[in-house]
């Protein structure tokens, strides 16, 4: 589709002989902030992993601002507008809070306001404050912040977080989804995988819920809140 930024149909994805997707599917569009959804071992991570060809799909089809990717290389993904927040973070221990952000930096495609090192500054000030300290340094929720500016300094086209605010104190927690809301109210593209249902109702524009690999349900904040049960079924809440 056109106005389809990300499209993933179908796909199957295997470790070894083990198979963890079987036909999942999900889609963005340009400025939507989209949820990925399902309790622990469902394959949330392993949905991230294949659309940044870390765990290439075997079959299917990955489609990302009208490219079919799913048989391309991680690198090269990045390189058409993905940046990917890792779960844990994945900082780099031995670099500075600057090092890690500018290491990376890049604006492939003539942003009209790019993030720059100022710019984050002013998102994370904590960033600024510890610019010279060392990632090893840093506490979770400022290695955090950190991944997510590192994210930012490659102007992605889609920003793809998995796990945004997991094993963080509750401030920290509102710090990050105040960020992912700023970066909504930007324009910016958003997949996010999280827990925190009220939250990702709140400033999500559509949903995806996923139970062994597949896609069980999909719809707007407004038809996830209504149905507690489903919320009960697929996510334990």
């Amino acid at each position: 589709m056109a106005d389809t930024l990300l499209d993933v149909d179908g796909i199957e994805t295997c470790y070894g002989l083990s198979q963890v997707l079987f036909g999942l599917s999900l889609s963005i569009k340009p400025g939507e902030m989209v949820s990925l959804m399902g309790r622990n071992g469902m394959g949330k991570t392993t949905t991230i992993r294949s659309i940044m060809g870390l765990t290439p799909a075997r079959a299917g089809s990955i489609r990302f601002a009208g490219s079919e990717v799913r048989t391309q290389p991680s690198y090269r993904i990045a390189k058409l507008g993905v940046g990917l927040v890792p779960e844990g973070r994945q900082i780099f221990p031995n670099l500075t809070v600057r090092e890690n952000l500018v290491a990376a930096a890049a604006d492939r495609f003539g942003s009209s306001n790019p993030w720059t090192l100022a710019a984050i500054y002013v998102m994370f000030p904590r960033l600024a404050e510890r610019a010279s300290n060392m990632g090893n340094q840093l506490s979770g929720g400022e290695q955090q912040m950190l991944a997510i500016g590192r994210a930012l300094m490659t102007n992605p086209k889609l920003l793809i977080l998995d796990e945004a605010t997991e094993g963080l104190a509750p401030l920290i927690r509102e710090e990050i989804w105040n960020c992912l809301s700023l970066l909504k109210s930007r324009g910016q593209s958003i997949l996010v995988v999280d827990k925190n249902v009220d939250h990702l109702a709140r400033i999500c524009d559509r949903h995806f819920i996923i139970e062994r690999g597949k896609t069980v349900w999909s719809g707007t904040s407004d038809e996830l809140m209504a149905e507690p049960d489903l919320q009960h079924k697929y996510l334990g809440i």
